[in-house]
């Protein structure tokens, strides 16, 4: 709702709001200064859905970063029976990350790389990743070329890893299967446990087309990752030549995924090749990235444990002929506050849908579809456009789990088709538009 300062207005955002609910009488606030919000109606969750997206889509930044920068306390829009939280700031021309990563200023140099592609160079990038650690933070800044690793590289607390564009690559040498990531797998970058990372303007190249990818820990570790970690950004990374998923998050918080590129041409050697796959983690954005996927295009998964507040908009998604452009895979534990918006999502067998894993048993609560163009699916009208519970849309076992206050609203919906969203609280599909 957008609106002036009148007396209806504030009598609006005054009745409409209930003191119970967390956070509310900022929204409240907020409301009567006339944003693009809405305080929901008391005890009324699928408004309570709504509100998130509508926060992140103000049109009025500079005043509502500042109130927010000012008034929100830790939990003070966080958490209550209703689940939802404000994951992000939006601008009036776009959607930006609230995570910030490392805040080093000072500069910690590599030397003894060649970056010719055929000498080993880990050693001397991951010395000046430690010795950044150890000072507190620094950036490591590699220059275009070529730099072969045959282990993975570690990032350390307040360490930023960062290239000069797509012309600085990171590939996986001949003896990169050789030994593991401390948390196991074959990540070119992982973060391990660190905190206040950033890793930027660099293409990670798994050498899938050359090496064997196909053994045992091959899904335990990913491209690039987030793992165990929180205030995490990956900015304008590529992914080039996977045999696992490309870039994740795993057991993080607070963190944001923008301006990549995943663009996989080894689907025919390997199968899982996710693009973008959030795991067990919580609070952050996955916007403003470019996915050609060799499986799932985007995807939040609650094997391990529960996904909530994330928002994921404005990517473009290939998601592969047999495979979505989005799954929510709940596993034994629920996925919640999820916000999908002004998304393109195209070629794949479905759009966006639900898939189950382990005992089914998790809960999908508070998820605003909105906004998004799925067009041109693999099967057209046969595709679903959006599957969200019953059974699974490939003909496999529904959830055990409730879904409720899922909103689908104003998708555009063109050579794909129908939209199905399972019957239960606060589940509503509005504003649905073709060609």
């Amino acid at each position: 709702m957008e609106g002036g300062d009148t007396s209806a207005h504030r009598a609006r955002c005054r009745d409409r709001a209930s003191d119970s609910i967390p956070g509310i009488r900022l929204v409240r606030s907020l409301c009567r200064l006339g944003f693009g919000v809405w305080a929901p109606e008391k005890h009324n969750p699928t408004e309570v859905t709504v509100l998130s997206a509508a926060l992140l889509r103000s049109h009025r930044p500079v005043l509502l970063a500042t109130v927010f920068a000012v008034a929100l306390a830790p939990g003070a829009i966080t958490g209550g029976a209703y689940g939802w939280n404000m994951v992000a700031m939006t601008w009036a021309n776009g959607f930006t990350c609230s995570a910030t990563g490392s805040s080093a200023t000072n500069t910690v140099p590599v030397t003894g790389a060649t970056s010719n592609g055929s000498s080993d160079d880990y050693n001397a990038i991951q010395k000046a990743i430690d010795s950044a650690g150890r000072r507190g933070g620094g950036i490591v800044t590699l220059p275009a070329g070529t730099f072969m690793t045959n282990r993975h590289l570690v990032l350390k607390n307040n360490v930023k890893l960062t290239g000069v564009g797509p012309a600085t690559i990171i590939k996986a040498g001949p003896g990169f299967l050789s030994t593991q990531a401390p948390y196991g797998g074959y990540p070119i970058i992982t973060t391990a446990g660190a905190s206040d990372a950033t890793i930027a303007d660099l293409t990670a190249d798994q050498s899938g087309e050359m090496l064997n990818g196909n053994v045992s820990a091959r899904l335990t570790g990913y491209v690039v990752e987030g793992r165990d970690s929180s205030n995490v950004v990956v900015d304008g990374v590529y992914v080039r030549n996977p045999f696992t998923y490309s870039i994740a998050m795993v057991g993080s918080t607070d963190f944001c995924v923008e301006n990549s590129n995943v663009m996989v041409t080894t689907s025919g050697l390997y199968n899982q090749l996710d693009g973008i796959h959030i795991l067990a983690s919580n609070s952050g954005q996955v916007i403003n990235n470019t996915i050609v996927s060799g499986d799932d295009g985007l995807v939040a998964h609650s094997i391990d444990g529960a996904v909530f507040n994330i928002l994921y908009a404005n990517n473009k998604v290939y998601g592969g002929a047999t495979d979505a452009g989005f799954q929510l895979a709940v596993g034994d534990f629920p996925i919640y506050g999820i916000t999908i918006e002004d998304n393109n999502f195209y070629g794949s067998y479905l759009g966006i849908h639900t898939g189950y894993y382990d005992n089914r048993t998790g809960a999908l609560y508070n998820v605003a579809i909105s906004g998004n163009y799925i067009h041109d699916l693999s099967r057209g009208a046969q595709s679903f456009a959006i599957h969200v519970g019953g059974l699974g849309a490939y003909g496999s076992l529904g959830g055990l789990g409730s879904i409720d206050n899922v909103v689908v609203s104003n998708n555009q919906v063109c050579n794909a088709g129908p939209i199905s969203l399972q019957a239960g609280p606060g589940n509503v599909v509005t504003g649905t538009t073709g060609c």
